[in-house]
């Protein structure tokens, strides 16, 4: 299960914030987005983003492995750096993060209470600020903190989407779009050029944008024209060659620190940063729960191969079975324990699993996601033989067991969320062997 806040003072600032509006749990059919609410907080808070430059970081997948290696090298550069992501695997601290540290958790329970004194204060005067959702409010307590450790640049991680995203106050010098796929289209736009519209809302006027989709891509000429509309330099990284996840969010991040050296940032050694600064020291550190994380738990006097990854779309499912076909213990037969959101390509990740030879074992985890029995019916329709156990714990036995007496390996996908219910258990049982 996930860890458990511990802190009394941040227990009670989470208990009053989850009175709030939570899109993060509830399903996104009616939800409604806008820049006003987390605007007027934050002029109440004195403005906290505008005592940083920032990198601002959008993007289907990637966009969290991506904001970790950019921590990472700016802190060897020796410059204080925030990063603020979404959403957690374990602990709501793991959003806020100082110079390669999750904020404390008192550090964080005081900024979120600044920051609900001033909702109540927008409730009293009736604006904008008093339909604040959850997001806005974490928002601005992760802004205080940036202001407050008093670091030079921040990482921002955009919610969903990025136009009207919570986040999109930052006045970034450089903003980054990884990849461009259909997710919450119901929110974003049912098409990869209405999902790129939104996303290239974050690309300031005259800024740069580091984006590795071509203009001959439907999505990467939306966000081309948004950059040319607004004078902004559109710079895109080589992937040539380049055959993991892991390399080619090693190059966006390093195209990303270039462009901060042309802009004239320098280490505190005096030598202009650059993507030198993601060594593999880096690329170690940066490393985050449940993307691409291996384990070997033992099963029955054997030991049976664990994949955590929150991938929740197609090409990024692909992409991840792809690169674990290269590593040692994932060859052969796949059982993945899956839980899938009701605004996620369910028919197109299924067809993934079939193609790589994955079975799945459908779970349940919350209202946002789809049913298994729903998720059964929409294997049967592509050919795909499944399993159904709602218990999330009971779906992770039921695969060791099968994986073990098959010589199979196990990946637990589709969503963060349902890695963060069983990665502690994981790691305690592969500590065992």
């Amino acid at each position: 299960m996930p860890m458990q806040n511990q802190n009394p003072r941040l227990i009670e600032a989470l208990s009053q914030l989850d009175q709030l509006t939570n899109w993060e749990q509830r399903p996104r059919g009616e939800m409604r987005v806008g820049l006003e609410p987390i605007l007027d907080l934050s002029a109440r808070l004195g403005n906290p983003h505008h005592a940083f430059r920032s990198i601002h970081v959008a993007g289907t997948k990637g966009k969290s492995s991506t904001s970790a290696l950019l921590e990472a090298g700016l802190r060897h550069a020796g410059i204080s750096v925030g990063r603020y992501a979404s959403p957690h695997v374990e602990h709501i601290s793991e959003r806020v993060s100082v110079n390669g540290r999750p904020v404390e958790e008192a550090a964080l329970a005081e900024a979120l209470f600044v920051a609900l004194d001033a909702l109540r204060t927008a409730r009293t005067e009736g604006t904008a600020a008093e339909a604040a959702t959850w997001f806005d409010m974490l928002t601005a307590a992760g802004f205080l903190i940036f202001r407050n450790a008093g670091v030079e640049w921040a990482v921002v991680e955009t919610g969903l989407g990025g136009r009207l995203d919570s986040t999109n106050i930052v006045a970034s010098d450089v903003s980054i779009i990884t990849n461009i796929g259909l997710e919450h289209t119901e929110i974003l736009g049912k098409t990869r050029a209405a999902i790129a519209f939104e996303k290239a809302g974050i690309i300031k006027p005259h800024s740069t944008v580091v984006t590795p989709l071509e203009a001959d891509d439907e999505a990467g000429a939306v966000i081309a024209r948004r950059a040319a509309d607004i004078e902004a330099r559109l710079v895109r990284p080589d992937f040539s060659g380049l055959k993991t996840i892991a390399e080619r969010n090693v190059a966006v991040a390093g195209a990303a620190l270039d462009v901060l050296g042309e802009l004239g940032v320098e280490a505190k050694d005096g030598r202009t940063v650059g993507g030198w600064l993601i060594d593999k020291a880096a690329e170690q550190e940066s490393q985050l729960p449940g993307r691409l994380e291996r384990f070997v738990v033992p099963v029955a006097g054997r030991g049976v191969s664990v994949a955590l990854d929150g991938a929740h779309v197609p090409f990024n499912l692909e992409a991840v079975l792809d690169d674990l076909s290269g590593m040692e213990g994932f060859s052969g037969q796949g059982i993945a324990v899956v839980a899938i959101a009701a605004d996620k390509d369910a028919t197109g990740l299924l067809e993934v699993m079939g193609r790589s030879g994955v079975s799945p074992i459908f779970t349940s985890v919350s209202d946002r996601f789809r049913s298994p029995a729903e998720m059964q019916r929409i294997a049967d329709k592509v050919g795909l033989a499944s399993e159904m156990i709602e218990d999330p714990q009971k779906a992770y036995e039921a695969a060791l067991v099968r994986a073990s007496a098959a010589g199979a390996w196990v990946i637990v996908t589709g969503s963060l969320y349902l890695v963060g219910l069983l990665r502690e258990r994981i790691i305690h049982e592969a500590a065992k062997g």
